[in-house]
Order: C-alpha cells, then sequence, then structure tokens
C-alpha cells in the first residue's frame, strides 16, 4: 500500500528488471538477484504485470498474438507454428483468467478491461515463482476481479509468492497475508493478519479520512427540458434486442452509472462526447438536440470526456514536446486561450501552477514531462484538464482508476464542489465509488436501473 507518488510502481520496476536500483541488494531464493532485463527477471522466475497496460502488450497484434509473446520471444521455441497450433495455445492461456474473446481480433479493437486480462494471462502463463502485479483490478468488474484471484488462489496453493499493489481495499482483504506500507519511498509499517484497514489507510496518507456519512447531503434536483440532459430511447447497440435507454440528469447533480464491464458504460459516455455512433433515439442538452459530430465539437460546446485509458484518450507520448503538465492542459484550449495562434507561456504556466494546488499533483512544476509522474498523478493531471474551463456536461469514465483512497476522497470533494451548472455523469464498475461521489446512482448492464443511494450506502 502506498499513496500516489510514494514509490510503488518504481519498487515493481526495480524487481522487475525495468530499473537499476541506486543501492541495496536483493535475494531470490537465497542468491543474488540483479536482473539487467524484464526478460532475465522472467527467466528467473519473477513475471510482472506492469500498471500500464502499453508496457505488456502490442495493440497492432492480435490477441493470440499477445498471448504468445513470451513464447515467440523464447529461443528454445520451434520457428514456425501453424495458426491452429497458435490458436489452441492462445486459448489455453486465455482460460487461466476467463478471457473469452475471439483470439483472432486486434487487441487496440477491444475494451481495455480485456487487454488487462491479457496482459494477465500473459503473466500467469509464465507459471513464476514470484508474480508481481500493478494494480491488476484497476479497469475490472467485480466479478472479473473475483475470477483473477480465484487463479491467484490456485497459484498461492502451488508455493506461487506474489506482491500485489492495489488501491481497493477489497483487494487486499480478499487476497493480502501480510500488508507492507510505504510513504515517501520509505517503508513506515509491516502489519500481518489481522490487519485493521482503516489504521493502514490513515499510515499509508498520513492523515485521518473524513467516514462515508450515509446521511451526506445528496441534491434531489429533478431535470427540466431546458435544464440538463434528457435522453429518450437511445439505442447503443444494433439489433432488435439492444435494449433503449430513457434517463435524464439535472444541471448541478452527480449522476453514477454503474454496472459490471462490457455493459455499455464506456459506449454511452463516447455516445454523449460523439466519438460513437448513435443506433436511435434522441438526446437533448439545455432543451436543444445533442448530436456531436466529434469530440473537437463536444469540447468547443463545452462537453468535456475524461476517458477509462487514460494513454489512449487523454495523454501524449513523451515524444511529443508538449507532453508536459502545462502543455496537457491547455492542449484542449488552445484557440480559446491563445488568440491568434501565439502560445502565452506565462498563462499556461499561470494555469497549470493553479491545477496542481487545486488537485494536489505531486510534482515539480507545470513543466514536468506526464509521463515520470506516477499513475495516480497522471490521473489527476487529466481530472484537471477537465476543469480547466467550464462544463455544461463532464463525462468521467473510471475516474478513480489508480488514485489512492486519500486523493479519491479530494477528487470526490473537487467534482462536487464543481458541479454547479453543470451535467456530470460518472461511469465506475466499483459501486463504492458511484456511492462515494453521486447524488444518485443508476445500475448500467445495456439497460438501467435505478438504485437508491441509501440502500447502497447500507450494502
Amino acid at each position: 500500500m502506498g499513496a500516489n507518488g510514494a514509490g510503488k510502481s518504481t519498487i515493481v520496476k526495480i524487481l522487475s528488471g525495468v530499473y537499476p536500483g541506486d543501492g541495496g541488494s536483493l535475494e531470490l531464493h537465497g542468491k543474488p538477484y540483479a536482473p539487467a532485463s524484464p526478460q532475465e527477471a522472467k527467466a528467473l522466475g519473477v513475471a510482472t504485470m506492469h500498471q500500464s497496460i502499453a508496457e505488456s502488450v502490442v495493440p497492432t497484434l492480435s490477441v493470440a498474438d499477445n498471448l504468445l509473446l513470451d513464447r515467440f520471444n523464447n529461443a528454445g521455441t520451434p520457428w514456425f507454428a501453424g495458426p491452429a497450433a497458435r490458436l489452441d495455445e492462445a486459448r489455453s492461456i486465455a482460460a487461466l483468467v476467463g478471457l473469452d474473446v475471439d483470439l483472432r481480433a486486434a487487441l487496440f479493437t477491444l475494451p481495455l478491461a480485456t487487454r488487462q486480462l491479457v496482459t494477465l494471462a500473459r503473466a500467469l502463463a509464465a507459471k513464476p515463482a514470484v508474480l508481481i502485479l500493478d494494480e491488476p483490478t484497476a479497469s475490472l468488474s467485480a466479478a472479473e476481479a473475483e475470477r483473477l484471484f480465484t487463479a491467484l488462489d490456485r497459484l498461492r496453493e502451488r508455493g506461487v509468492a506474489m506482491l500485489l499493489v492495489s488501491h481497493r481495499l477489497g483487494d487486499l482483504k480478499r487476497m493480502a497475508d501480510r500488508v507492507v506500507i510505504v510513504r515517501d519511498g520509505r517503508l513506515v509499517a509491516n502489519l500481518k493478519n489481522p490487519i485493521d484497514f482503516d489504521d493502514a489507510t490513515e499510515t499509508m496518507i498520513g492523515r485521518a479520512l473524513p467516514q462515508l456519512s450515509k446521511t451526506r447531503e445528496r441534491k434531489t434536483v429533478h431535470s427540466t427540458a431546458s435544464q440538463g440532459l434528457q435522453v429518450r430511447g437511445l439505442k447503443l447497440f444494433p439489433g432488435k434486442d439492444s435494449p433503449a435507454l430513457d434517463f435524464d440528469a439535472a444541471r448541478g447533480e452527480i449522476v453514477a452509472f454503474a454496472g459490471p464491464l462490457g455493459g455499455g458504460k464506456s459506449r454511452l459516455a463516447r455516445t454523449l462526447f460523439g466519438t460513437e455512433r448513435v443506433v436511435s433515439g434522441t438526446m437533448t442538452l439545455d432543451g436543444q438536440p445533442w448530436q456531436p459530430r466529434s469530440a473537437a465539437d463536444a469540447i468547443r460546446r463545452g462537453v468535456f470526456l475524461v476517458g477509462e485509458d487514460r494513454w489512449s484518450s487523454s495523454l501524449f507520448p513523451d515524444s511529443v514536446q508538449f507532453a508536459s503538465i502545462e502543455g496537457t492542459l491547455s492542449f484542449p484550449f488552445l484557440s480559446n486561450w491563445f488568440k491568434g495562434g501565439w502560445i502565452n507561456r506565462s498563462r499556461e504556466r499561470r494555469e497549470a501552477a493553479s491545477a496542481i494546488e487545486r488537485f494536489s499533483i505531486r510534482c515539480n512544476g507545470p513543466a514536468d514531462r506526464v509521463v515520470n509522474l506516477s499513475g495516480g498523478n497522471q490521473q489527476k493531471v487529466v481530472l484537471a484538464r477537465s476543469h480547466a474551463e467550464p462544463a455544461r456536461m463532464l463525462l468521467l469514465d473510471e475516474p478513480f482508476q489508480g488514485v489512492d483512497a486519500g486523493a479519491r476522497a479530494d477528487i470526490a470533494d473537487v467534482l462536487r464542489a464543481n458541479a454547479a451548472g453543470r451535467v456530470t455523469l460518472v461511469f465506475v464498475s466499483a459501486i463504492e465509488e458511484a456511492f462515494e461521489v453521486a447524488d444518485r446512482v443508476l445500475h448500467f448492464d445495456r439497460s438501467i436501473i435505478e438504485t437508491d443511494i441509501e440502500d447502497l450506502a447500507g450494502a
């Protein structure tokens, strides 16, 4: 356990051969361990699933070829294997995590959760002596996560040691025999079962967290045709069996859509943002027809999306010159902020400095490269960008990915404090995250069932 920027992912990368350590020593099975590369670490029996999926897959390859990447990289593997044999072997690897998709499909065409399961299956297929998992359930539903944990239980029975990094307390309660807490690069606690996770969280972030209140004041605002979003008869999927969606969201309230992966939450978010085609139905925003032609059109009209995969939807690769905090924050608003095409660096820096303070982003300053931040602080940059200008509608798809408990509470406070005057829709697979932030929760699995928030609090 550790707050964003505590050093968890750095430790993982040292153990897995990505980075060399600055000092100290490592031992594996009683022998010195100093892998010079991830391949060497894996050959010695240490397999890792990194927090960033991009470090473990090749998006343009098929699912099957991604599952077999380690096989292809093994010098002892026969140089030729027919398509049928490759599919059979990939199918057996996919079964390790219950992955049931078209193995011939290009990986980049599939949802983030599927890509994450591919990286998990690859790690399990290596039959490791030590398995390191950095935020393995960040994009998984409760059912998907339980399927993973069942596979990990079998590995534990076989004597595999596991290092699990997670901000989800449910993961740790389900799996951990011991919890090591890191803060600011230092080990501050080593706890054995039974573990008091409230105390552990306080130790992790260095302060007490306010308890979630079942009676926290929530808005009960009803949408009107002229104020807010109205959706009628909206179909996200083709075919006569696809349900039609009807829901309202008023200005000033936060509505959460909670449900399983693959149920269509992300597709709904992209449809509202204009990057998915509407099959049928109508949408109105503030009494006017709403069907943006593109992401640029939506942004121009005051609708912003925080996508579920920050690196594919919101952040630039480090090879881009302006992939800094200040460049990332200003990019969608260049035409508004900098008339005539001349970028005002002092304003860009000022806006970034304000966002850093407002969202408690741990960094050295506005010019920091985003790639060098921890995963949780990268997510804060994306969320800060969505608040850089007033929004008519804000869409947040899995906004708490890789964010520690303290930062999650801070972000929820910012979302609530800025909800007035806009429609805010949050799409999550973890129901407790919906409860932390929402005034109203809609259970979503291709169709919508409204859920009473107080019932969720009791559960």
